[in-house]
């Protein structure tokens, strides 16, 4: 059975069938092959429990919070603002993109939201001021990677409806690994910058009223940040409900800024609709399939798989960071998530792992998938924005942040406090 999944899967995709469709598909094939039951019949019961669940209410809302962020304007002026404190390091202004997408990444939820911001808004500059195309776009594009790390996290809501798990817990598991990517990212950027300063362009020093003034730019974000964050954590607001407070809050931002108007609307509220309908399928799909699979029993047969391979608990970390590293170049991630999920999470609880800890180190690995070909998505958002040049340069210039996340998975495997710390401290 796992073998004839695996190549359905595999099937389904390659002939461009759209991923929650493809994941219907699988079900049906599971329920007429390998189930007893006519499990068909309960569709109509799963898909409307699935869709009345009131914690993805959160989705669209957050979707709505970065929508109106991204068309209001906010991001030229956060952009700027971080360019007066970061544009002095090795690198120059390659920092300012990594610090926007960190900074929009703690608003928007969606990693290739955040790409699509940094790079419309970044791109004329690298021309303008002769950057390496390689490096800079790169950064944009594992910095946009990020979006699905810092809470709020669409990805990480996602993760915690599928498996029953605490969204707030999740939430903040993920900050201190978001932060330390961004920080990696930086590191990395001044280590090949000095090496080959070429690479990096023009450093930039302001003056520090200038600096200082430029905080007022980032005062709102860091305010809207801080309130959909502790709302959840001071127990005043679900996460849906602190989603609805970011949106007021964003509103509010864009008016104080003048980017407030009918055309802003209409397009956010369209844009709203597109990306929550296309998670929407993914997420039922993936509900009618896990449903499908474990009825078939599909986690047994896995299981006893794995354990007739005598592997330890590390060794099935092990190899199912290689499964998520092999499968990314193959699968979007959404979809990879959604997918595996159902297969993957009960075996590594089952080896005495926290499913909060696995939730983040399958973001990292997910993240990695978001930046190595042939799909991965920011590359095509990050070129799609240069509008000029070689795919291969985007792809070239992100292979060096894709070590960084190596690392990471690492250091989450080698110690899970790194990702435990903040929810043990504040459960």
């Amino acid at each position: 059975m796992i073998g004839s999944i695996a190549i359905g899967l595999l099937g389904l995709l390659t002939l461009s069938i759209p991923v929650g469709i493809v994941l219907f598909l699988l079900g049906f094939g599971i329920d007429a092959f390998y189930s007893p039951f006519p499990l068909i019949k309960g569709l109509g019961n799963l898909v409307w429990s699935t869709s009345n669940n009131a914690t993805l209410i959160a989705i669209p809302f957050f979707v709505m919070l970065g929508e109106i962020l991204v068309r209001s304007g906010i991001a030229t002026r956060t952009y700027a603002a971080l360019d007066h404190w970061v544009s002095w390091l090795p690198g120059g202004l390659v920092h300012a993109n990594i610090a926007t997408a960190t900074m929009f990444s703690a608003t928007s939820g969606s990693s290739v939201a955040t790409a699509a911001t940094v790079a419309t808004v970044a791109m004329p500059q690298a021309e303008k001021l002769g950057y390496d195309p390689k490096l800079f776009s790169g950064a944009i594009a594992a910095g946009g990677t990020l979006g699905i790390m810092i809470p709020p996290s669409i990805n990480l809501i996602v993760y915690g409806f599928l498996t029953q798990t605490s969204i707030p817990r999740l939430f903040l598991a993920g900050l201190i690994p978001g932060l330390a990517l961004a920080v990696g990212f930086m590191v990395i950027t001044i280590i090949i910058c000095m090496i080959r300063p070429s690479l990096g362009g023009p450093r930039r020093v302001f003056p520090f009223p200038q600096m200082l003034r430029a905080l007022l730019q980032l005062g709102p974000i860091i305010l809207l940040f801080t309130v959909i964050i502790g709302t959840i954590y001071k127990g005043w607001a679900t996460p849906t409900e602190a989603a609805a407070v970011g949106v007021a809050g964003a509103i509010v931002i864009a008016a104080f800024f003048g980017g407030v108007t009918v055309k802003m609307f209409a397009q956010s509220i369209l844009g709203t609709v597109k990306i929550t309908s296309m998670i929407m399928l993914v997420v039922i799909g993936a509900s009618f399939l896990n449903f499908t699979l474990a009825s078939a029993g599909l986690g047994r047969e896995l299981q006893a798989f794995l354990e007739g391979m005598g592997l330890s608990p590390l060794g099935t970390i092990l190899v199912v960071v290689l499964i998520y590293i092999v499968l990314g170049f193959f699968i979007e991630t959404l979809s990879l998530m959604v997918v595996t999920i159902p297969i993957i999470v009960p075996l590594v609880v089952a080896q005495g792992y926290d499913p909060i800890w696995f939730g983040i180190l399958m973001i990292v690995l997910v993240e990695m998938a978001l930046i190595t070909p042939p799909v991965g998505l920011n590359l095509y958002v990050v070129h799609g924005a240069r509008k000029s040049g070689k795919m291969s340069d985007v792809m070239l210039g992100a292979v060096p942040y894709a070590f960084a996340m190596l690392v990471m998975v690492a250091a989450l495997i080698a110690f899970p406090q790194i990702a435990l710390m903040l929810p043990n401290a504040l459960q």
